[in-house]
């Protein structure tokens, strides 16, 4: 696996744990975005030259290819975006700010990523709306004991969760809080940012109202990331943005906006992204999606095993079930000076608040040390990154 992904090649003593910040990419990848530029570079729905032609087949069949991995109904419904965050902004700035009134509510939980809970903070200041936060329990798991008394709020707007903390690894169960809150009649944006490539979403199965993600954490470029919508809750949202193609007709007193999926889609997008993350759809699709989740939890469990053992380190977050992400803590050692020593040797972690500082007041925790797993990752490196930190153990005195 790891000779698809040239980085390793030009670095053949790296241990790259980093993989819930961004993924490395596929010489696949990398190849489609070089091939756009070079065969196919013009821009998207515009022009009606040939090569126009060909770019806007290149940025249409990723939407398809995308329709078809999320299993959504109809190609319109998948809206692209910059990213997670930007997908989140749209429904917040679109929807909600469209719907919410004073003393409204939206409902997040205390273990979102800074992009799924102030975009709904922001517009609830600007609504005078209230939010709520579902709490977490010392384990790392979501306190869904207290979700139905939030949900009988009257006025309950929307539901916005994570399927996985990016700082614990917990895989909220998705389909049950969706289920419960639509017995609430109340929709759910489900934040896919670390389940879409191991966890490949099923939007019809879930019932998932919104759903976002991004493909630079599933093996595809930085810039480009897609937001589904039901058609129903997409037709009824005023555009966020406003420029060049998201319109049918203006004039200097109005204008009329242009269907599902361009009216969200305004200017120039990253067209060669776009491209090149069809190739990483089709690079995912090709994997055995079993083999992948059984991977990613092998390496957790034998990571969890080992790390265990090393006198002085605590891990954060031991919920039931959990993705292949790591965090813990080091008595001896900040969790910048463990990353920073363990950079030295050339493995990869994330030290911080992992943009969850909420959830870090929480725990009452400062930071903490992150290690996350992917298909291109080995039982060695685990191995690596134990001798890693009994070696910051060492320098610090422990």
């Amino acid at each position: 696996m790891r000779e698809n992904f040239p980085i390793f090649e030009h670095y053949p003593g790296l241990v790259y744990l980093d993989s819930a910040a961004t993924t490395q990419k596929p010489r696949v990848v990398i190849e489609a975005e070089r091939y756009f530029y070079e065969w196919q570079n013009a821009n998207v729905h515009r022009g009606i030259y040939p090569l126009a032609d060909k770019a806007t087949a290149a940025y249409e069949n990723t939407r398809e290819k995308a329709r078809a991995f999320l299993n959504a109904r109809e190609a319109g419904e998948i809206i692209f975006t910059s990213g997670a965050t930007a997908g989140i902004n749209l429904v917040a700035q679109s929807y909600a700010a469209g719907s919410l009134q004073e003393g409204d509510v939206v409902i997040i939980s205390a273990m979102e990523h800074h992009s799924n809970l102030i975009p709904w903070q922001q517009v609830c200041l600007q609504k005078k709306a209230r939010l709520l936060v579902i709490p977490v329990t010392p384990d790392g798991a979501l306190d869904l004991s207290a979700l139905p008394a939030m949900l009988r709020e009257n006025r309950v707007k929307l539901l916005a969760v994570t399927h996985i903390s990016n700082t614990l690894g917990t895989i909220n169960p998705i389909a049950g809080i969706i289920a419960l809150a639509h017995q609430y009649s109340v929709p759910v944006l489900v934040d896919a940012a670390q389940s879409a490539a191991s966890h490949r979403p099923d939007v019809q199965a879930l019932d998932a109202d919104f759903l976002v993600f991004s493909a630079h954490k599933m093996f595809g470029p930085t810039g480009v990331g897609v937001l589904y919508g039901k058609k129903a809750l997409l037709e009824q949202m005023p555009p966020w943005q406003f420029g060049g193609e998201m319109i049918r007709d203006v004039t200097f007193d109005c204008t009329v906006f242009a269907g599902l999926p361009h009216k969200f889609e305004a200017g120039t997008p990253n067209i060669a992204g776009v491209a090149a993350f069809g190739a990483a759809l089709d690079f995912i699709i090709s994997l055995d999606r079993e083999a992948i989740t059984g991977h990613n939890k092998a390496l957790l469990e034998y990571a969890t095993g080992e790390m265990s053992r090393i006198p002085g380190l605590e891990i954060i977050g031991r919920a039931k079930e959990k993705s292949g992400i790591l965090s813990f803590v080091l008595h001896a050692a900040h969790p910048h000076d463990i990353a920073t020593i363990l950079g030295e040797q050339q493995i990869c972690i994330r030290a911080g608040h992992h943009c969850t500082q909420p959830l870090m007041d929480a725990l009452e925790l400062p930071a903490t040390a992150r290690a996350s797993f992917s298909i291109y990752n080995t039982e060695e490196d685990i191995v690596r990154l134990v001798a890693g930190i009994k070696q910051v153990q060492r320098l610090m005195g422990a």
